[in-house]
């Protein structure tokens, strides 16, 4: 049995600690802040529950093994997970729009049909098929699979089989994802409907590779499912699930160091002074806190991808009304910019300011848990801002005025909301960055191959022996599922060593 310290209680890193634990190890967590669940967190004013974190699940069996594999007991059976039907209802810049059913195929390509005129669902359709075999390529290596050491193959290969095109008479394959949706789906509405899975990640479609196309296909593949009471009570659950396992959990516990014994790691040293002494070391911190903690530049493995920086953020606007949700509500609808290209280059450039017009995501639950009562409804807006856009927009007011562009954005998608609106509260990068510790709040993007590199992920080993890596900030990179998957290897390297390849 050995001991194993963990700094932080994200999602990822309660998944190592609770697979440990199984194993028979012994597991102390420590987390700077006073609750578990890193990003998923809630706030609750007034009868009113909110997520400030992801609203949304997809890949929902990474979590169903999770539980099985700690207590043979179904995810089912600690949490209600619902599948949300209509997936995504889009309303585009000139005012078309579509809901698109939740894991159907064919459902999607005939709402396309209807909404955006013939063959618009023929082209989307061939878009998947040819997404399904990006996403075979690169599922195991990308999700399944410890970084391989060879890393490079995945950084120079792009898996995604793009459709020849004739420009200046050459022929050229798409090699970023706004180059599938100009050539391949050639529908500036098709196209948005694409580029929006980028966004939500804070991926800008002019420079990510054509694999991201398997974003779409994820949900597409897998549906989009929703926890009963708000994504919170996922991680109140694997939160439990650890403490049933014996892990222990000490809160208000900020690491600044990691202790070296012959070489390898043995512990660490917290701010007021204690050491914890342990034979194997996991951080599912931001790469910016674990330098802190380890002298010089063991961190990374030699050959390691570096850490991503300067990812941008997310403001959140938790809207409370008077009135009840209106029957067939679409859960999420994203309400698409009005001019595309002013967007990317606000976002992506160096200019962001109050006159940016973000691609909206509006989420309206269907769930009494997060109302007061059945006459109230409660709605999360959320849209990509630049991390660190607290120093670009220093005054509170400027965080309000933006809010409120927000609000009038909404409209398109609630045309009622203001006169219904009771009150408001407003979550910028500050409020991601004090949750999770990541400099500027910046959220990190899943790993995606060929793009040179770029949006892989330090391995879940570092240069340091008896330290491992997990979470967002580590292969296979951001987002609820990929946060769990990183759980499962790193417990995986050490409960098999270095052997390990992931499970069959």
């Amino acid at each position: 049995m050995a001991r194993i310290a963990v700094i932080g209680a994200g999602m990822g890193a309660m998944a190592t600690a609770a697979r440990l634990a199984v194993a028979g190890h012994r597991v102390a967590v420590y987390e700077r802040t006073e609750t578990y669940g890193g990003a998923v967190r809630r706030l609750e004013r007034d009868g009113f529950a909110f997520d400030t974190g992801p609203g949304l699940l997809t890949l929902p069996a990474v979590y169903r093994d999770l539980f099985v594999k700690t207590g043979k007991e179904p995810l089912e059976s600690v949490v209600e997970l619902v599948q949300v039907d209509p997936s995504t209802r889009h309303v585009f810049a000139d005012g078309t729009e579509v809901a698109l059913p939740n894991a159907s195929r064919a459902g999607v390509v005939s709402a396309l049909d209807e909404a955006l005129g013939s063959d618009a669902g023929a082209r989307w359709g061939d878009f998947l098929v040819r997404a399904r075999e990006a996403w075979d390529r690169t599922r195991r290596p990308l999700l399944e699979e410890p970084l391989w050491p060879n890393w490079s193959v995945l950084a120079d290969r792009e898996p995604y089989p793009s459709v020849p095109h004739k420009k200046l008479l050459r022929t050229r394959r798409a090699g970023t994802l706004a180059e599938v949706g100009a050539w391949e789906l050639r529908d500036p509405r098709l196209t948005a409907l694409l580029e929006s899975h980028a966004l939500a990640y804070g991926l800008d479609p002019r420079v990510a590779p054509a694999s991201a196309a398997v974003l779409p296909y994820m949900e597409h593949a897998f549906g989009t499912w929703y926890v009963r009471g708000g994504m919170r009570e996922l991680a109140r659950a694997v939160y439990e699930r650890c403490v049933a396992r014996r892990v222990e959990f000490h809160f208000g516990a900020e690491v600044t160091g990691v202790l070296e014994k012959d070489g390898r790691a043995a512990g660490l040293e917290l701010a007021d002074g204690a050491v914890a002494e342990a034979d194997f070391v996991v951080a599912g911190v931001a790469p910016d806190v674990l330098s802190r903690c380890v002298r010089g530049s063991a961190v990374r493995e030699d050959g390691a991808v570096p850490p991503l920086r300067g990812l941008p953020s997310r403001m959140t606007v938790l809207l409370a009304l008077r009135g009840g949700r209106p029957e067939g509500a679409a859960h999420r609808t994203v309400v698409h910019a009005e001019d595309r290209e002013r967007e990317l280059d606000l976002l992506f450039g160096a200019s962001w300011g109050l006159d940016a017009r973000p691609t909206l995501t509006v989420l309206r639950p269907d769930d009494p848990g997060v109302v007061p009562g059945p006459d109230h409804e409660a709605i999360t807006l959320t849209a990509t801002v630049p991390a660190d856009a607290d120093r670009a927009w220093p005054a509170s007011e400027v965080f309000e005025d933006h809010a409120d562009s927000l609000i009038t954005a909404a409209e398109r998608a609630v045309p009622d909301l203001r006169e219904r609106l009771l009150w408001h509260e407003v979550r910028v990068p500050a409020d991601i960055a004090e949750a999770t510790g990541a400099e500027g709040g910046a959220v990190p993007a899943p790993a995606l191959a060929a793009a040179g590199g770029r949006l892989l992920h330090p391995a879940n080993t570092t240069g340091l022996p008896g330290l491992f890596t997990v979470g967002g900030w580590s292969h296979p990179g951001g987002g609820l599922p990929h946060a769990g998957m990183s759980g499962a290897l790193v417990a995986g390297l050490i409960v098999e060593g270095p052997e390990f390849r992931g499970s069959r």
